[in-house]
């Protein structure tokens, strides 16, 4: 089976073999009826567990973004070599999750990932026993610190073994003209709640999947189907739980654990591709997500990566390895920082210098 045909994905509740090959194996997690009414919603959780690895002294559980699904077996890889169990989760409506019927990513309110998250996190923690850090993009990056916020409420995010936040472009503000987040925003409300299924009209841009897609100008190989490259339709529903997730962001947050913010130095949108494509965000303005990655509540690190692709992870080889560095940084960084050391401060640094020395650093991003 190639990549670039849909899978039988199981309905059981024990692993089973994943589209990824040998290495990886697929846990869905029964969600009962959706809320939103499209059937019974499931989700994915998936594990790389190759036999040749050192042990492992942490996890990392890691979630995709909108158009998207977990595929990028090089960050397993390279994140297993350095001694982690790694799981990534398939949300609702996503990838290995979605079932016939369903809208593609359709959720009313991005509390409801809340169950998938829940449970995926008891399912690592129940096999490793090990401090788990959260990885997440883009979408994922605001599903996954509104559920952290929620969980440090409720009674601490390092009572449930999280130790760190990284996220990778995480989508912090609604790009395009103000007016879109000022007039836009109460517009958006009334339509989603009367119309949440209506299609906005956006428009199409392949610029971002043409770059990445190995039939057109890019290196990685993914299934079309699960990741078009022109992205599925947005629904009015799902922006509105977006701008309500987005509004909430931006009164603060409490996350509860140091955070590492990957992103691009430049955003360039374009509908259709060209070179820019390749080494800039043509999906995020980077601009927002330097200015709200200080609501996260805690030490905050955030580095730009020259010449990154709105993924940081899927950059071609010179910003993807400068970002795997910072990472691995980082992590060390994380491994060796005691729980008081976890307080609010926001830094800002080049991708030539690392995390240490930034987080000791008495300078703040904007």
């Amino acid at each position: 089976m190639t990549r670039e045909t849909s899978s039988t994905t199981s309905s059981t509740t024990t692993w089973q073999p994943d589209v990824l090959g040998a290495d990886y194996h697929q846990l869905t997690l029964p969600l009962g009826p959706d809320p939103d009414g499209e059937g019974d919603a499931v989700a994915t959780l998936v594990r790389y567990s190759p036999a040749d690895v050192p042990a492992a002294t942490r996890a990392v559980l890691y979630v995709h973004g909108f158009t998207d699904y977990f595929f990028q077996e090089h960050l397993a890889q390279h994140l297993a070599a350095q001694g982690f169990a790694f799981y990534a989760l398939d949300l609702r409506k996503c990838g290995r999750s979605r079932r016939a019927g369903q809208t593609p990513h359709y959720v009313s309110d991005l509390e409801l990932y809340d169950e998938e998250l829940n449970r995926s996190l008891e399912v690592v923690r129940t096999e490793t026993d090990l401090p788990v850090v959260i990885m997440a993009h883009s979408t994922g990056g605001l599903v996954t610190s509104l559920w952290l916020n929620r969980l440090e409420t409720a009674g601490g995010t390092r009572a449930q073994g999280i130790t760190g936040l990284m996220l990778n472009s995480p989508w912090f503000d609604l790009q395009g003209p103000g007016y879109y987040r000022s007039v836009g925003t109460p517009i958006l409300e009334g339509l989603g709640r009367l119309r949440a299924f209506a299609k906005l009209p956006l428009g199409v841009s392949t610029s971002y999947g043409d770059s990445l897609h190995h039939t057109q100008a890019g290196e990685w190989d993914y299934n079309l189907d699960w990741k078009p490259l022109s992205g599925f339709p947005v629904h009015a529903g799902w922006l509105r739980a977006i701008r309500r997730g987005h509004l909430r962001l931006h009164k603060g947050l409490d996350i509860g654990v140091p955070a590492l913010i990957l992103r691009s130095k430049v955003t360039k949108f374009m509908r259709k591709y060209g070179p820019a494509a390749d080494v800039s965000d043509v999906v995020l303005d980077v601009r927002q997500i330097q200015r709200w990655s200080g609501c996260l509540g805690t030490r905050t690190n955030i580095v730009p990566i020259e010449g990154a692709r709105h993924d940081v992870f899927l950059s071609s080889e010179t910003p993807r390895t400068a970002a795997l560095r910072e990472l691995d940084s980082w992590l060390k960084w994380l491994a060796v920082t005691p729980s008081a050391d976890a307080g609010p401060s926001v830094v800002t640094q080049a991708a030539a210098s690392g995390p240490v020395a930034a987080a000791e650093s008495p300078e703040a991003g904007a």
